[in-house]
């Protein structure tokens, strides 16, 4: 669903949803942070979650782009995460100079009570909201989000 960027209309209504949107964010990440289990930070459960969510492994390099942060400050969370057995960091057999990251069971079981966690946190918004608007909310914000990543990925 193109649409024009001439439409000032439009470029006002896409500046208040990403306003929206962020102020969202704010105020979720710091409701969702205080929840975080064991010392875990934002940072790191998002590196868990991401795991959690498309399986797989994958270098420092792609971890740093798909989360739009240097490749210092992802070193810096999959450091931490290594220490506390999260994940485990292997040579990459066809890159000596690289690195493969994955998640362990200790990772998705940190991650899981972190989402338990979340949720009691989270409870007292979530009785606020009408379950029948989240669900239609919910894809709306999914398609978002998938047309985010493919623009953040040149396609």
């Amino acid at each position: 669903m193109a649409t024009s960027n001439s439409d000032p209309h439009q470029g006002r209504q896409l500046f208040e949803l990403f306003n929206e949107i962020g102020i969202i964010n704010q105020l979720a990440s710091t409701r969702f942070q205080r929840a975080l289990p064991d010392g875990l930070t934002l940072s790191q459960f998002s590196v868990l979650n991401n795991f959690a969510r498309l399986g797989g492994t994958r270098t420092p390099a792609q971890l740093a782009k798909a989360f739009q942060v240097t490749k210092g400050a992802m070193t810096n969370t999959l450091k931490r995460l290594d220490q506390r057995g999260c994940i485990s960091i292997t040579p990459d057999p066809a890159d000596a100079r690289s690195k493969i990251v994955a998640i362990t069971e200790a990772g998705l079981a940190l991650r899981e009570r972190a989402i338990e966690a979340a949720n009691v946190e989270l409870a007292t918004v979530g009785n606020l909201l009408d379950p029948a608007w989240v669900d239609e909310t919910l894809p709306g914000l999914r398609n978002l989000r998938e047309v985010l990543d493919k623009a953040r990925d040149g396609e």
